[in-house]
């Protein structure tokens, strides 16, 4: 995310060690024990501790390759942007590359493309013929368009299929069209990850490399390449974790500023500061809420999020007092901040919400609409139109809770992290001769919404690690991505009998791709390791890296519709449940 301050430059130094609790350091020191290698000693200025700065870029490279100081320490600041743009140029080359193929509605697009055309041309969703009528006939002859404006009954909110019909107010009802947005979204997201990262980490290299994983993700590569909605809430959810992430270095540096400064110079604890001080206007956190807002309304789980952010901002708060010398931290953040962070992420959400639905409230042929109309009782004093809304999506919960129709690729949370059972989207078998087949036998042709398995196995390992951090050094930067992976993840494990696919992880993959740049931060080693220990460290974290690259060009043919011989696509399924 944005910031005017100075970056890393992408050299090979890792992560920056959390500071050591105070306690634990004054209970070494007594028995004569030194500090952990891996352990930086507590900041002696609050300000270090509550907003670590970014250190200084390093000029030495640029310098050595013939530049001024000054060109040089102008492109090294220019590394906080530029790696990243980079990065994201990758990943949308990726991303668009023969993005009409293939040229069909895979999976659910079946649904979702076409109810985008319909609120692009109605406002809310009308009614088509059954598929088999309707998608040959979309296809083959896209200017004759099997529309009815009877409104139909959809399972989602309308915000991603809104998205969607950007995409095809601008190419039109066909492939490219349905796919432009999930693709441009999808690059988005990397950016945004290598800023994030950078932020987090305080590493433009970190950030990048996480970035970089992402981007070479399969199961966001065939999401981003696919007008489903999952990806759209990824993309809002990871836009929302960046607001509060800068939200939080915001609020630290207001508290910071508010705190007296000693003979010194130097900032220290003060109880009454800690206590007292409001935290000011929030505006990144109002952002967040209407991209929380955005999320809930492409698909519910949305909601989930918006629970597992508003108690992690919250925490964020309770830390920054405890930081700046409050008594009593939580009776700080009750009384002075929980209303407020409540206040600007849920209510904003829920407004979000309601505005995404303008469409169906300005119309008159909706489905459910006029439900409500002429209908009393003890709720009559709620206007009708949110009445026949209410009712909607009771009518929508009831279907969704309720779905439990068995299909050949549904699986069980269980076992998404490893990649149990991935969903295939499209196959085709294209004989010799046709459509690229240049082999003298059958070939293979498919869609499968498959993570890069070296880098979700990669990521089983970081999240392991990553529980360590937080739970036994108190890591914040680890907690926040288990609270984000726990919000994308955690809640499907309550619906146990319902249809569900391992791709609704696709939400979740983000924070996997920033759970392996931390670990490979700490196999990097911390600024003040030995020269033997920093090469052991960059050469382990520059073979895993490799691996999921290699990993990733070796599955890229079955995830983008590419014809290989069969022999080729049997060698890639590595698990029998992947067919």
């Amino acid at each position: 995310m944005t910031s005017s301050s100075a970056t890393r430059s992408p050299d090979l130094d890792g992560i920056r060690p959390a500071a050591a609790p105070r306690g634990r350091l004054d209970r070494l020191r007594r028995l004569g024990r030194p500090a952990p290698a891996h352990t930086a000693p507590p900041p002696t200025d609050v300000r270090e501790r509550l907003v670590p700065p970014f250190p200084e870029p390093a000029t030495h490279l640029w310098r050595f390759l013939g530049l001024g100081q000054d060109a040089a320490d102008r492109l090294a600041r220019a590394t906080g942007w530029l790696g990243p743009l980079l990065v994201a140029l990758l990943a949308g080359v990726l991303r668009f590359w023969r993005l009409g193929q293939p040229r069909a509605l895979v999976f659910d697009e079946t649904y979702y493309a076409k109810d985008a055309w319909a609120l692009l041309h109605l406002g809310y969703e009308g009614t088509w013929p059954d598929r088999k009528t309707a998608d040959p006939q979309i296809l083959a002859h896209p200017q004759v368009i099997p529309l009815s404006d009877t409104g139909s009954f959809v399972a989602h909110p309308p915000t991603g299929k809104w998205v969607i019909s950007v995409g095809e107010w601008l190419f039109g009802l066909d492939p490219v069209g349905w796919r432009f947005m999930t693709a441009l979204l999808g690059t988005l997201s990397v950016l945004m990850l290598c800023r994030i990262g950078r932020r987090l980490f305080r590493s433009t290299f970190l950030g990048c490399l996480a970035g970089a994983l992402l981007a070479m993700d399969g199961l966001h590569l065939v999401m981003s390449r696919t007008a489903l909605l999952d990806l759209m809430v990824m993309f809002f959810a990871l836009a929302a974790f960046g607001c509060l992430l800068l939200d939080r270095d915001r609020t630290r540096a207001w508290l910071a500023a508010a705190l007296p400064a000693g003979p010194d110079g130097r900032v220290r604890p003060d109880a009454d500061t800690g206590d007292r001080t409001a935290l000011g206007p929030r505006p990144w956190r109002l952002a967040a809420g209407v991209l929380l807002g955005l999320a809930a309304s492409t698909k519910w789980n949305g909601l989930y999020v918006l629970v597992f952010f508003v108690a992690l901002t919250v925490l964020w708060d309770v830390g920054a007092r405890r930081v700046t010398g409050a008594r009593r931290p939580y009776r700080a953040v009750l009384r002075r901040d929980l209303g407020p962070s409540v206040l600007s992420l849920v209510p904003t959400a829920l407004l979000t919400y309601l505005l995404t639905w303008t469409g169906w409230f300005l119309s008159d042929d909706g489905w459910g609409r006029h439900w409500a109309d002429g209908r009393g009782g003890t709720w009559s004093w709620i206007p009708a139109p949110l009445r026949s809304l209410w009712h909607y999506e009771y009518l929508v919960y009831q279907f969704n809770v309720g779905l439990h129709t068995p299909h050949k690729y549904q699986s069980n949370p269980w076992s998404w992290l490893v990649m149990g059972r991935p969903v295939l989207f499209a196959y085709d078998s294209p004989k010799p001769g046709q459509d690229g087949c240049t082999t003298a036998s059958a070939c293979t042709r498919t869609v499968l919404a498959l993570g890069t398995p070296a880098l979700w196995w990669a990521a089983c390992c970081a999240l392991v690690y990553l529980l360590f951090r937080w739970a036994l050094r108190r890591d914040w930067r680890a907690g926040a991505i288990l609270c984000a992976v726990a919000a994308g993840y955690l809640p499907w494990f309550l619906y146990q009998d319902r249809t569900v696919f391992s791709f609704y992880a696709v939400v979740f993959v983000p924070y996997l791709c920033l759970a392996v740049a931390m670990m490979t931060g700490a196999l990097l080693g911390p600024p003040g390791a030995t020269r033997h220990r920093r090469i052991r460290g960059a050469m382990t974290a520059g073979a895993l890296v490799l691996l999921i690259a290699w990993n990733f060009v070796y599955f890229f043919p079955i995830y983008t519709g590419q014809t290989i011989p069969y022999t080729g696509w049997r060698a890639r399924m590595w698990l029998d449940t992947w067919i």
